[in-house]
């Protein structure tokens, strides 16, 4: 049977990326699954396989078809979220396709990959369509 496994996030730099995100989402990475070219990050309570990051040479999409949102549960939540993200490495990204009341905030990661921190309490975000995916 076929199933689902983790996202995969290609990076030019593996550390980097493993830094940022094992403190981004309280992630571990553990010598399982570990090459210089790929690190498998796990959740802290041991519950499973989260995340990969990958090496890539390739540049990241300014407008990704595919991306990672991160739920909050109310804006206040969001806020410092997204405080944290970017004292963490992310940057705010300048989305010319926000709605006119978003219920997210476009971040990109240290290597530059689009990802979303969404307000579940303010969701959905008039159809979904204005996301990065869009």
């Amino acid at each position: 049977m076929l199933r689902l496994g983790i996202p995969v996030i290609g990076v030019t730099d593996v550390p980097r990326a493993v830094a940022f995100w094992t403190a981004a989402l309280n992630l571990v990475a553990t010598e399982e699954w570990r090459s210089d070219t790929w690190r498998t990050l796990y959740h802290a309570d041991g519950s499973g396989r989260a995340l990969a990051v990958l090496h890539s040479e390739s540049p990241p999409e300014p407008r990704p078809r595919l991306h990672l949102d991160l739920f909050t549960d109310s804006a206040e939540e969001q806020q410092a979220e997204v405080r944290r993200l970017v004292g963490l490495g992310a940057r705010t990204v300048d989305w010319e396709l926000y709605p006119p009341e978003p219920d997210f905030v476009v971040l990109a990661d240290p290597d530059d990959n689009i990802f979303c921190v969404v307000d579940l309490s303010h969701a959905p975000s008039g159809g979904g369509g204005d996301r990065p995916s869009g």
